[in-house]
């Protein structure tokens, strides 16, 4: 596959953890805000600066989104980045969407993420301010 362009989202993110009879937290905002219920959980993937202390959550998280809109037929396009960042030892959380995908990358890792995905050929613009 060729080169992806990515866009790294401004802020830092979290990944937190509510019991699944909870209702979605008014904290819960961002750029980026992902939420999934199962019967064992609710995962709220949000702007690290909004969850509150007494909340269970795993914090320093940057994010990546793929330009898209992605066609559903497209095969590997995770694989294509998650495969760079594993030989790099990266951990990753990802997320799709309808029209895309985003990966989520430890703030500790993530100078190391950019340049291992550039080397491989993807180009990454920021919004940062």
């Amino acid at each position: 596959m060729s080169g992806l362009d990515l866009r790294l989202l401004a802020g830092s993110y979290a990944v937190s953890r509510l019991s699944p009879d909870k209702a979605l937290p008014e904290w819960a905002r961002g750029e980026l805000l992902a939420v999934t219920w199962t019967p064992d959980e609710l995962s709220i993937v949000s702007a690290a600066r909004s969850v509150p202390e007494s909340v269970r959550s795993e914090s320093g998280w940057r994010v990546l989104c793929v330009a898209g809109p992605l066609d559903f037929s497209l095969v590997g396009i995770l694989a294509a980045l998650t495969g760079t960042l594993a030989r790099a030892e990266i951990a990753v959380f990802s997320l799709s969407t309808f029209d895309t995908d985003y990966l989520l990358v430890r703030e500790r890792d993530l100078e190391r993420a950019l340049q291992g995905l550039e080397l491989d050929g993807h180009r990454i613009t920021t919004n940062e301010a």
